[in-house]
């Protein structure tokens, strides 16, 4: 910028372009389609999006990687007993300056005071509870015993309610406890009446009013009130449960000592209200935190506190709830946790997820994202682009996406002509495209590159069924991907190229079904043994027959001769290997019914099976169909190019 009113701009120098959004939503469609294409499970390759992160970085894996890495950490930070350890030195400092001052001392009380002394029980709970009323000669020792109380009070305190900073000193104080206990007394009346569903926003405003110094957190109402409060007296009864039996009742002793009748009732009273308004919170859980430094009541529990904490964050980064999304994930948990940048990256997944979900690439179902229609359609016409560029023939030889039939219906589109072409010449268009390249003048100069053709639809249609083998060997031989875009292929084509015509893709293992192209790319393989063919000719059939006008076709996909069929009496699918001859029959009887009704009857059989071949090779020729043994990589091109030849084939 220049001086006055005068501006200059130029290009952003300052690094990347701070308006670019941070993802590209179309590369992430198109990057879980190529896993699908390849064989991959569609909402496995969705889930991996958003564990890779855009670009390959910044994802789940990596925010639930360092999340676990701190778990390991907090669980070697030190010894959870170190309230008691602590207790028991002091006590132990405080008995030895009494007996040195008891040694200078002449009397029966001096040497009462020591066989007391001697015979304190070994529990530092019990010890400290005895001593509560000794008489200490020592002012030294009095002074070092007052710290296990107050020391320990203010600890339980000051993790309970984190705005009283000087805990230590406030719980020594007597006219600060009476002020504690009058603020629980009226925390406990404000969840009572908020458990038993009454209004309580008044009380709420009231209760804040009047110790709102309390809760440096300022929470906006009971129920943020609620959650602060409940977390950290969650954290307080997992450190009781990560302790043994024995440090676990010396703890709760020497607490019920520190607090005193009062305290103690209040707080054992709000912990059940807070227990029993958030009972989702981990309650029972200990855990095994070990490390050589003895941490006091407050380390300890914030050390459970924070394992509670990635413990939920792993929960939410997993996504394996039914109906989770990424705005479970607590950007604030992430940033308190993992860091300002872990904040970033969850921020930038959750808007490519939102993203995703706003233009319609991503819908949500009861198991979770998957692909919409929008983002299938771009899916199969990739796998549409995949197969024609296989496609090296002449254009006369091959099944160009463009040719349309001569003897058919004008379209109103016109495209270039190339050589083969049989359609008429659309001479308006291919003059105007001599006029604009030559200029105006007579007569008009043709070129090879000014002829534009007439686009024709036909007339007729077909009825086309693709039966696709959704049994284990398809892909463990590596044979699914190139399936699922074959049919992918197949689906587009027809639905862009050729609406008339109508398809069913029908999959089929121990039992076959119907699927849409959004079942289609989303189907895993039957784990269950059995190749029911049979099945799926019979569902062809019904295809067929619901389009009685259409040329009928039918296309098998399979690498497995025929294990399964329907039982005739109650209809459940029979499996047997090797095949039984009911179920070859079974299966021939419906080759028989389509090759009556007319139907074109092609097989594609992918790998080397002898009992295959021959069952395939037969099937051939009794429907007066054809064999095919097409290499993988050459499938789709095999399938697609024989439908278009056969729709060619009418009656």
């Amino acid at each position: 910028m220049a001086g006055g009113n005068r501006f200059r701009y130029g290009q952003w120098r300052g690094g990347p372009d701070p308006l670019a959004p941070p993802y590209d939503v179309r590369a992430a469609v198109d990057a879980v389609g190529s896993d699908v294409l390849a064989g991959g499970s569609l909402r496995e390759s969705l889930r991996e999006l958003l564990r890779r992160g855009p670009q390959g970085r910044g994802g789940l894996d990596d925010l639930a990687a360092r999340a676990r890495r701190l778990r390991r950490e907090a669980l070697r930070r030190g010894d959870l007993d170190g309230a008691v350890t602590r207790a028991r030195a002091l006590l132990d400092q405080a008995l030895a300056a009494e007996r040195d001052e008891l040694r200078g001392r002449d009397g029966d009380d001096a040497r009462f005071a020591e066989a007391v002394l001697d015979n304190l029980p070994r529990s530092t709970a019990r010890a400290v509870s005895e001593l509560s009323g000794y008489d200490w000669a020592s002012a030294e020792a009095r002074q070092t015993y007052q710290r296990i109380l107050d020391g320990l009070r203010g600890d339980v305190l000051e993790q309970r309610f984190a705005g009283l900073r000087d805990a230590a000193r406030a719980a020594a104080d007597p006219a600060a406890q009476r002020q504690l206990a009058e603020m629980m007394r009226d925390l406990n009346d404000l969840l009572a009446r908020h458990a038993r569903s009454e209004d309580t926003t008044d009380a709420f405003a009231e209760f804040m009013g009047r110790h709102g110094e309390f809760f440096p957190e300022r929470p906006r109402n009971v129920d943020e009130l609620i959650d602060v409060l409940a977390r950290r007296a969650a954290a307080g009864e997992r450190l009781m449960r990560s302790l043994s039996d024995r440090q676990r009742e010396e703890l709760a002793g020497l607490m019920r000592q520190s607090l005193g009748d009062r305290l103690a009732g209040e707080l054992s009273q709000l912990d059940a209200h807070l227990r029993s308004l958030r009972p989702d919170l981990n309650w029972q859980r200990g855990e095994r935190v070990r490390g050589d430094q003895p941490l006091g009541y407050g380390e300890a529990t914030g050390a459970l506190d924070e394992i509670a904490e990635l413990d939920e964050l792993l929960d939410s980064l997993d996504q394996d709830q039914p109906g989770a999304t990424l705005d479970d994930v607590d950007v604030e948990a992430v940033a308190r946790t993992l860091g300002r940048d872990a904040a970033d990256d969850v921020r930038r997944l959750q808007e490519l997820e939102r993203e995703l979900r706003r233009q319609g690439w991503v819908t949500r179902d009861a198991e979770g994202l998957t692909l919409s229609p929008k983002a299938l359609r771009r899916l199969a016409s990739t796998a549409l682009r995949r197969v024609f560029s296989d496609l090296t023939a002449g254009p006369r030889g091959q099944h160009d996406l463009r040719t349309a039939g001569a003897a058919g219906e004008v379209s109103g589109a016109s495209r270039p002509w190339e050589y083969g072409d049989e359609q008429p010449l659309d001479v308006v268009r291919t003059l105007t495209r001599a006029v604009r390249r030559a200029g105006p003048g007579v007569p008009v100069p043709l070129a090879v590159e000014d002829f534009e053709v007439v686009e024709t639809e036909r007339r007729a249609s077909a009825a086309v069924v693709l039966c696709v083998d959704l049994s284990y060997s398809m892909i463990s031989q590596g044979r699914w991907g190139p399936m699922k875009q074959t049919a992918l292929a197949l689906s587009h084509l027809m639905a862009t190229r050729f609406p008339q015509d109508a398809l069913q893709i029908v999959g089929f293992g121990r039992e076959a079904m119907p699927l849409t192209q959004q079942e289609l790319a989303a189907v895993e393989p039957d784990m269950q043994q059995g190749t029911n063919l049979q099945h799926a000719l019979r569902i062809a059939g019904r295809h067929l027959r619901r389009h009685p006008g259409a040329e009928p076709v039918v296309l098998v996909v399979t690498d497995g001769e025929p294990t399964a069929h329907l039982d005739p009496g109650d209809g459940e699918a029979y499996f047997h290997w090797p095949p039984l001859p009911e179920t070859i029959s079974a299966t021939i009887r419906e080759v028989d019914r389509l090759t009556r009704y007319g139907a074109t009857l092609n097989l594609f059989m992918l790998g080397d099976d002898p009992g295959l071949r021959r069952f395939v090779d037969a099937v051939a020729r009794r429907s007066g169909g054809r064999m095919f043994t097409p290499d993988l990589d050459d499938l789709g091109e095999y399938v697609v190019s024989d439908y278009l030849r056969a729709r060619h084939g009418r009656r």
